[in-house]
């Protein structure tokens, strides 16, 4: 990828050299199945996954024995809702999430809906911000669990979670958080009061893809959501099949890096960010999406009105940006986040959402600023529309 600037971040991270190097021996030379105890190859695999266990752990403020591998985030979303309406049916049947989550969360909860279950939907603010108080009110006594995510995977929009499990504890509420954006990006600590359950994935911090984990509160209540797969003891018999003991080493690792270098690379890819806003709010027509919001340090998702974001994106080869989740970036429709924060069709189409990461340059981000602001001006010249905007025509 010589020449190409990087800033789709959050759709995968590169893999940090020192995490591959972590990895490799267990690839060649300590490739035992670490449930083969019975001999001292596989007796090493399953320390290397202990230890990564407690790098995981240490990085979110958790008890090793509160993890489960998993093969990524979305995996553990589904171990999770599925799990916990498996097992608390006699309390009720009842969840509250937000239009804004991932698909991940919107698709189990669809399924869910099929099988029997009750979701509420809360609304955002245009700036994508939570209303606690409709959260609140959205509570019945037959609610089971808040799926509320940590950070919003296309505009880095950071929700109030420690607010958010404060209200699900005074209501006896299980709280579950998609953390898979944020940890390993901003501080995130699952003590007493906070989520209840919370999963991440490897490949967003820098650790290689299929592998992630959910964690679930084992301190003050002991939390069921049961097994997913089946067909084995693995994970505390809660995920069967033989563990992916690189992969979990890389997450391990990976984790272990991003707690000792949270406290420089948060504030220097919010100077980043910034520095990128700045340059690219100089166009014409063009707003950052949740400015107004908290947000991650790393994450603009910028309208540039009366074009449409493919436009863009095929214009600047060298430069790798989104119009949205990777998850859906095959679909035609608008972004769902965007549209519920209260863009037009147009609107949504014409975002594009920059996420940096632990590779970015000032210089890198320079370039990209210097690109967009001559290919921009250069499409709207050309655009029928955007003449009728300049001619107050449209809006």
């Amino acid at each position: 990828m010589d020449g190409l600037l990087y800033f789709d971040n959050n759709a995968t991270t590169p893999l940090d050299p020192q995490v591959l190097d972590a990895m490799m021996p267990y690839f060649t030379m300590h490739f035992a199945n670490a449930s083969s105890m019975t001999h001292r190859a596989g007796r090493h695999a399953a320390a290397a996954v202990d230890k990564a266990r407690e790098q995981v752990a240490a990085l979110i403020g958790a008890s090793p024995r509160e993890i489960t591998f998993t093969s990524g985030a979305t995996e553990a979303v589904n171990m999770a809702l599925k799990g916990v309406f498996e097992h608390y049916q006699a309390k009720g049947r009842h969840f509250i999430t937000c239009l804004t989550e991932h698909k991940a969360v919107l698709d189990t909860f669809a399924y869910l809906q099929r099988k029997g279950a009750e979701v509420t939907y809360l609304p955002v603010s245009t700036a994508g911000s939570l209303d606690l108080a409709e959260l609140e009110a959205a509570i019945r006594k037959d609610t089971i669990l808040i799926a509320l995510m940590y950070a919003n995977n296309e505009t880095g929009v950071i929700h109030p979670v420690q607010q958010i499990a404060d209200i699900a504890n005074k209501y006896d509420v299980l709280f579950f958080c998609d953390a898979t954006q944020a940890v390993g990006k901003v501080p995130v600590y699952v003590g007493d009061g906070y989520p209840d359950l919370l999963c991440l994935s490897a490949h967003k911090c820098y650790g290689p893809k299929g592998v992630g984990a959910l964690y679930t509160k084992r301190r003050n209540k002991r939390i069921q959501t049961g097994a997913l797969l089946h067909g084995g003891g693995q994970e505390n018999k809660l995920r069967a099949g033989t563990l992916n003991v690189p992969g979990i080493v890389g997450l391990g690792e990976a984790a272990a890096i991003a707690q000792r270098q949270l406290a420089t690379e948060a504030p220097r890819l919010g100077t980043l960010r910034d520095t990128l806003e700045t340059g690219l709010m100089a166009l014409d027509a063009s707003f950052v999406n949740g400015r107004r919001a908290p947000r991650l340090p790393h994450v603009s998702n910028i309208t540039f009105r009366h074009l449409k974001a493919d436009q863009v994106m095929v214009n600047v080869p060298d430069i790798a940006i989104a119009s949205g989740s990777a998850c859906v970036s095959g679909t035609r429709d608008p972004s769902h986040v965007l549209k519920a924060m209260g863009l037009s069709d147009a609107d949504a189409h014409a975002s594009i959402r920059f996420s940096l990461g632990r590779f970015n340059t000032v210089a890198e981000v320079d370039t990209a600023i210097a690109q967009l602001t001559s290919v921009i001006p250069q499409l709207r010249a050309s655009s029928p529309i955007w003449q009728l905007y300049k001619a107050g025509q449209v809006d």
